[in-house]
């Protein structure tokens, strides 16, 4: 035991001095100076911006937004509007607010300095919901001399980008006034698919963290919501058709989203331009599925006999697509967007293998010993049936590694490492394409990795221009094994923001250095918004704390 006591004290002096060298190290490269922010300078970085030194102020007690005419107005403008005056000038203890007088009494300032109105032109509709066609492109113009700010966009989903941008250039001056530098911009994403995949099912995340998500999706110029809602671990969707699924399937009966729920969200997404894409995660993944479902599952087999285990959805019956045929009925008409995402990763075929009557179906349709056809036969009748309820599909990578041959429009989900590859095979296939694999930020360490994140080059693979087109996208992921109501926005924010960057701005637009004192501003705007996001550059301090 002493023995053991003289290691244990050796090893402990020896960490001691190890993260003491480390410490000395970071002290000795300059790790420990605070980041210096910059001040009205936007996330992400617009396509193209011209900025002058030229400033105009804002004044809280007569600023005002207004639309060029009543046909262009809806909720979508107005909620915008009752939002983006409360981000930019604050209405609460904890936020920065400005000064009021017109006239401060720093001296006298021209009136003509001042700006007064944004007005907002939106060429077509006002309301609707966003889809995977929107278009977000915004003019923003903020002259040196006149007292109206415009923003021009053919939809109201630019429109609503445009005001998110106004609202960033914004910034606090010496006099503690606020005020906007005379600017021009013109801007439109880069790549129209921009996610956020959250999951509720290993850990249940209130309705007040999603809407705080997807919040800060809109403020970092994300559209796309994936829901990932259920898994083997609990089911806390709650099925008009088959109600029980939530009900034996969830971890407890507050522990679901109940329909009014859902819809909840969806029009608070909507409102931001924000789609909601819901996944359903099949054959695999689906053991909460079971609990309510009989003869679902494949039923497992274990030297012949049953094991009393489950696998995944058993293909070989027809009650499975019965019921399939039914649900997604239902998911259909609850999720307006086009997509539904199917899943398809991860199926375990041992169960599968070890039931004789799997076996017997395998023979009768002449697929030998490859489970992977078997699994091809339940993903094509999956898929017929949702593209029979005019919707279309995202599945995970597994599905054309597998040899799967599905209908052209399908979206491919690329997760795994090595995604170059994947992207080079999916494309050359002629599938659209969303990268997630290297955006996985459930997996921390220590230190600035968002660097990580923002240094991935989406299209960096082997292809021709015209498979690089078929990249529509990226999602970051946040997967739930380890996250709940208590961390998930510090854990997320602002590191998902160099996702979002990366997928709204430029190419060109890539350096890591360049972006550092953006980001720090970035992190204390959302801050000052009232957003409990966490540190990334290391030591520093914001002019407003939580």
């Amino acid at each position: 035991m002493a023995g053991e006591i003289g290691v244990i004290v050796l090893f402990s002096c020896c960490l001691a001095i190890a993260i003491c060298n480390v410490q000395q190290q970071y002290r000795e490269k300059g790790r420990s100076v605070a980041v210096t922010q910059t001040s009205g300078m936007p996330w992400p970085m617009p396509k193209q911006m011209t900025v002058t030194t030229i400033q105009r102020i804002l004044d809280v007690g007569s600023f005002q937004f207004l639309v060029s005419s009543s046909t262009q107005r809806c909720d979508i403008i107005d909620e915008a509007f009752v939002r983006y005056r409360k981000y930019i000038f604050g209405n609460d203890d904890r936020t920065l607010k400005f000064k009021t007088n017109r006239k401060p009494r720093h001296g006298s300032i021209d009136q003509e300095a001042y700006l007064d109105t944004l007005q907002i032109n939106i060429a077509s509709g006002c309301d609707g919901y966003p889809s995977e066609e929107s278009n977000e492109a915004y003019t923003l113009m903020i002259s040196q001399d006149a007292s109206t700010a415009t923003i021009n966009a053919n939809e109201v989903w630019g429109a609503l980008r445009g005001l998110e941008t106004f609202s960033q250039l914004v910034y606090q001056n010496d006099m503690g006034l606020a005020v906007i530098n005379a600017t021009i911009i013109n801007d439109a994403p880069r790549f129209q698919h921009r996610g956020l995949l959250l999951d509720t099912s290993r850990h249940f995340l209130s309705l007040d963290i999603l809407k705080e998500n997807l919040e800060l999706m809109a403020q970092n110029k994300f559209n796309v919501f994936h829901w990932h809602i259920v898994d083997d671990q609990s089911f806390p969707y709650e099925s008009y058709y088959f109600p029980d699924m939530s009900r034996k399937g969830a971890y407890s009966v507050r522990h679901v989203y109940t329909h009014s729920d859902v819809k909840e969200i969806i029009e608070f997404a909507r409102v931001r331009g924000i789609r909601v894409i819901p996944e359903y995660d099949s054959p695999g993944h689906s053991q909460s599925w079971g609990l309510a479902i009989t003869n679902l599952l494949t039923k497992c087999y274990k030297d012949g006999q049953l094991s009393g285990d489950f696998g995944p959805i058993d293909p070989s019956v027809n009650s499975t697509f019965q019921f399939l045929q039914n649900f997604f009925l239902e998911i259909s008409q609850v999720f307006p967007d086009k997509f539904i995402h199917l899943g398809g990763d991860e199926v375990p075929f041992d169960c599968w293998e070890s039931n004789p009557d799997i076996t017997s179906f395998m023979t009768m349709m002449g697929y030998g010993k490859n489970y992977a056809l078997l699994e091809e036969y339940y993903m094509q009748r999956l898929i017929d049936i949702v593209q029979g309820l005019n919707k279309g599909y995202m599945i995970w990578q597994e599905v054309i590694d597998n040899g799967a041959k599905v209908a052209p429009d399908t979206i491919v989900h690329i997760w795994k490492g090595g995604y170059q590859d994947e992207l080079t095979k999916v494309t050359k296939l002629g599938y659209n394409a969303v990268l997630s694999a290297p955006w996985y930020l459930n997996y921390i360490s220590y230190g600035s990795d968002w660097r990580n994140y923002y240094q991935v080059e989406p299209l960096n693979f082997n292809g021709t221009d015209a498979q690089k087109a078929l990249v529509i996208g990226g999602e970051t992921c946040m997967w739930g094994e380890y996250v709940d109501n208590t961390n998930l926005i510090p854990r997320m924010w602002p590191r998902a923001a160099s996702v979002g960057e990366r997928l709204w701005s430029p190419m060109e637009v890539n350096s890591a250095d360049a972006a550092t004192s953006r980001l720090e501003e970035h992190r204390c705007r959302l801050l000052k918004r009232g957003f409990p996001v966490q540190p990334v550059n290391g030591p520093g301090f914001c002019s407003v704390e939580l």
